[in-house]
């Protein structure tokens, strides 16, 4: 009982936070990483570029429709055991990635194994993790530490990526960050036990509310519809932009070197802004950030196809896109956990999480197509600025205030508090 006791006082909120943290700049770096892999591996066996895109985009797909099915498995179980499933997938994917030779293999490695890989260890499950165990009050700056060093993973993980293509090849370099994605299942343990206490909502107040009756309270919502549709636009735009941009530069004229440094520089970036989302989410509206978010980056993808490529435009695109890229997250996750509480977070973002994927399918296989039978990568980028303006009129609409049920909750522990003993 002691050991027991031990074990479980060790992970506290701050050691949850770290060891999150650090399986998100795994996560996200490694996703980063793949599309450095996409021209040199569809020119090695002669795949067209469609190919490639359509086992990331499945990956997408996938990823989102199992991750609510993941999350609730966090829920009910722990963050921890499945996010050490999520980290041996990874590394088993990966791994089989290296060793294929045709498009059927590939599909199913990178398309299906790291979906399910993904979706045990990707941000939902990280997040719900970490937005049980943090108070109200510094919630959205915790999300926005997970977005952030998440982002600082694309920074570092993207070069490392690129090293190890350059030097060993493709196949090589699969195999290389399938070690490293092995790291995900050590970090697993500190969220073992991730101080989830069923059955209780925030600040130990009885939660009578069930998994189902959560999910069904959050259909109801307009504000989640409209939540759930916004984060389709994200998807569209951050999975087109990683996977595509490497080529689209090179098609330009750039050095191959440009797509690595490019992403590394989005998440450079990507830093800052998820940090600044989290910290900005705990004073200002969070809808009307997103709807702000949105809108900016409808902007800066018009002014980046209207100027021409040349390193400084490169340079101040991927700088700019970098504040904007998940940025999102730590206000849609925050935006969930503030109207329906941390309870179910874990399982109602992943629900939204899955039209982000939706999206990122969409983005990632049509921009493939489109290249392949127009040879041109413009219709997306013009039909990204389209989307981001409609995204932004979508979150405008949402209302942020908690559902009724919290707000009796939050009135009956005030009048107990009141009440003389």
């Amino acid at each position: 009982m002691t050991l027991s006791r031990s074990s479980a006082t060790w992970r506290t909120p701050m050691v949850i936070l770290t060891a999150a943290s650090l399986v998100a700049l795994l996560v996200l770096g490694l996703r980063a990483s793949q599309g450095l892999f996409l021209k040199p591996m569809s020119l090695d066996l002669g795949w067209g570029r469609e190919t490639f895109a359509f086992a990331m985009a499945l990956q997408n797909l996938f990823w989102g429709a199992f991750q609510p099915l993941a999350s609730a498995a966090a829920d009910r179980w722990g963050t921890g055991r499945v996010v050490a499933a999520g980290g041996i997938l990874y590394a088993t994917g990966l791994f089989i990635m290296s060793r294929v030779s045709d498009p059927v293999a590939f599909h199913l490695s990178a398309g299906v194994v790291l979906c399910l890989a993904q979706s045990g260890s990707g941000l939902a499950v990280l997040l719900g993790a970490v937005g049980r165990v943090m108070p109200p009050e510094r919630r959205s700056w915790a999300l926005g530490i997970i977005s952030a060093v998440g982002a600082a993973g694309q920074f570092l993980m993207v070069p490392l990526g690129q090293a190890f293509l350059s030097l060993y090849g493709w196949a090589a370099g699969f195999a290389l960050l399938a070690v490293v994605a092995l790291a995900i299942v050590v970090l697993a343990g500190a969220l073992k036990q991730d101080a989830r206490v069923p059955g209780r909502g925030e600040a130990g107040r009885t939660e009578p509310q069930t998994l189902r009756q959560s999910i069904a309270e959050a259909g109801r919502h307009r504000g989640y519809r409209l939540l759930t549709a916004g984060f389709f636009v994200c998807g569209f735009h951050v999975a087109f932009v990683a996977v595509h941009l490497p080529a689209y530069l090179t098609d330009m004229g750039m050095p191959e070197e440009a797509g690595a440094w490019s992403l590394a520089l989005i998440g450079f970036f990507n830093i800052i802004g998820c940090f600044a989302a989290g910290a900005l989410g705990g004073r200002f509206s969070k809808k009307y950030l997103l709807s702000i978010l949105y809108l900016l980056r409808s902007a800066v993808i018009l002014i980046f196809l209207l100027l021409p490529v040349t390193t400084i435009s490169v340079l101040l695109f991927s700088s700019a896109l970098g504040l904007l890229w998940l940025s999102t997250v730590p206000l849609t996750s925050g935006l969930v956990a503030q109207i329906f509480g941390p309870r179910y977070m874990a399982t109602l973002f992943a629900f939204v999480f899955f039209s982000h994927q939706i999206g990122s399918f969409i983005g990632v296989w049509l921009g493939g197509w489109v290249f392949d039978a127009y040879g041109t990568y413009d219709p997306i980028w013009w039909a990204g600025i389209a989307l981001g303006l409609a995204a932004a009129a979508l979150h405008w609409p949402i209302d942020e205030a908690s559902v009724p049920r919290l707000r009796q909750m939050e009135r009956a522990e005030l009048a107990e508090a009141e009440t003389p003993n």
